[in-house]
């Protein structure tokens, strides 16, 4: 009996009360009374946009171009950014349905499995590289840097970053309600300080840089900083209420929080010599306020590294169609602690590189395919016989990621290829720009004449 008992508790914390359903609907539409309002989709997309990189890219761009080349810069690339992260959170609204799911559509439903391995498989890989960006500083913090201690430490705050995600939606929300206005304030204060040992605004205006980095190059970083995570939005905006605050969600966060914590980097960076030049904790610790860095540093990777592990738990309930995500949460993220323990965050930047050649085009064919070929107009999930490969969607996203790896010049890092073609805003934005191009073109050319199949959709369909 006791064994029994022991069994039951343990199904009941993979897979939750199996009586009801899952609150966060990983392979179903959001149900209206389960949407949520801007504040509580824009707190977390602001927390997943909220990571450390991103204060590296501004330090290293403001003191390669100078403070205000680098506020151009900067204002062009998360323009960029934030439209088409925007509009992806905007169709996820409209459907409901997390990004796996909107491939689904647009890829057909063995089609989608590649999305889930290349969505899925990559958050569990980031979930891995970053655990220590939090682990180690603490260790240090505690003047216990030694490879016993740091080990645990990653067990220890990959279990916690589980934690959140494994709850959910709810759970994000309210750490991101707490972590965002911190993260804020926190961020002005070493802002103000900063500025003034510059010596005011003109003091960080007249920061020339070294010139090493020309303006192309720099939106090519800026775009890059957040553009595969970005295409995970939806899985997030998919909660709100409607295609517009869900539009303006996406907006405020890629836009405007991405910018802020550029800004953040960028001024650090100029002003202390630290390393990683403009890292939020090492310029606290500058300005006498290391607990206070700790406490920042903690929250702002915590908040990026919960929304990756619902990214794989909401990956592998679409690829295996099972209506629980918190057993795909617990496995990837017992692998992902696996990797970190084994250092992969040493892989963090050519992870970063190779994330922003080969997601984007996905997000490119999605963004065609819901707005130019169903115009937004969708039919439920249920409505919908899949074919099993949409081959327009598969080539269009072939084509988009060979643009990107001849505008990178890599198949991945270390792997050379022929670089050919020009890039003033990066591989990225020319990988989703040829997958869109090349999607929309086969849509109308192809599949809309019956050269090609498509789905099948009901003539009743119940359309969202």
């Amino acid at each position: 009996m006791a064994a029994e008992d022991k069994r039951s508790v343990i199904r009941q914390f993979v897979f939750g009360d199996e009586e009801l359903p899952d609150p966060d609907y990983p392979i179903d539409h959001v149900p209206p009374d389960e949407r949520k309002g801007l504040v509580s989709i824009s707190a977390v997309l602001l927390g997943f946009v909220f990571f450390a990189g991103t204060l590296w890219a501004g330090a290293g761009v403001g003191a390669a171009m100078g403070f205000g080349p680098m506020l151009t810069a900067m204002a062009v690339g998360y323009l960029i950014l934030g439209v088409y992260v925007a509009t992806l959170c905007g169709i996820a609204a409209k459907a409901g349905l997390t990004t796996v799911l909107l491939a689904r559509y647009s890829f057909g439903r063995w089609g989608a499995k590649f999305a889930d391995l290349l969505l899925g498989g990559t958050q569990v890989g980031w979930f891995g590289v970053t655990i220590p960006l939090i682990a180690i500083p603490t260790a240090k913090f505690f003047e216990l840097n030694t490879p016993t201690f740091s080990a645990m430490l990653i067990v220890v705050w990959g279990v916690l970053h589980l934690a959140t995600a494994y709850f959910g939606y709810e759970g994000m929300e309210k750490l991101s309600l707490v972590a965002v206005p911190f993260l804020v304030v926190v961020g002005l204060l070493s802002i103000g300080i900063a500025t003034q040992d510059a010596g005011g605004l003109d003091g960080l205006l007249g920061q020339t840089g070294t010139g090493e980095m020309g303006f192309a190059a720099a939106v090519t970083i800026v775009v890059g900083t957040f553009i595969s995570g970005g295409t995970q939005a939806p899985n997030w905006a998919r909660f709100a209420v409607n295609s517009k605050i869900g539009f303006w969600a996406g907006l405020i966060a890629f836009l405007v929080g991405n910018g802020f914590l550029f800004i953040s980097g960028a001024v650090g960076g100029v002003v202390y010599d630290v390393t990683p030049a403009g890292d939020l904790y090492e310029v606290l610790a500058a300005q006498g306020l290391a607990a206070v860095g700790l406490i920042a540093l903690i929250l702002n990777i915590w908040t990026t590294n919960d929304n990756a592990a619902y990214a794989f738990g909401v990956a592998g309930s679409e690829a295996f169609e099972f209506d629980r995500k918190r057993p795909f949460v617990l496995a990837g993220g017992a692998i992902g602690i696996g990797l970190a323990l084994v250092g992969a965050d040493g892989l963090l930047l050519p992870w970063l590189s190779t994330l922003g050649q080969y997601v984007p085009p996905l997000g490119g064919v999605i963004i065609a395919d819901f707005l130019l070929c169903w115009k937004m107009d969708i039919p439920k999930m249920k409505d919908v016989r899949f074919t099993g490969v949409r081959w327009i969607a598969v080539g269009a996203y072939a084509v988009g990621a060979l643009v990107a790896v001849l505008t990178a010049g890599q198949v991945v890092p270390g792997v050379a290829a022929p670089q050919v073609l020009p890039g003033p805003a990066g591989a990225a934005l020319n990988g989703l720009l040829a997958s869109f191009v090349a999607h929309t073109l086969a849509y109308y050319l192809l599949e809309r004449r019956g050269f090609v199949p498509g789905h099948e959709v009901a003539a009743n369909a119940d359309r969202l």
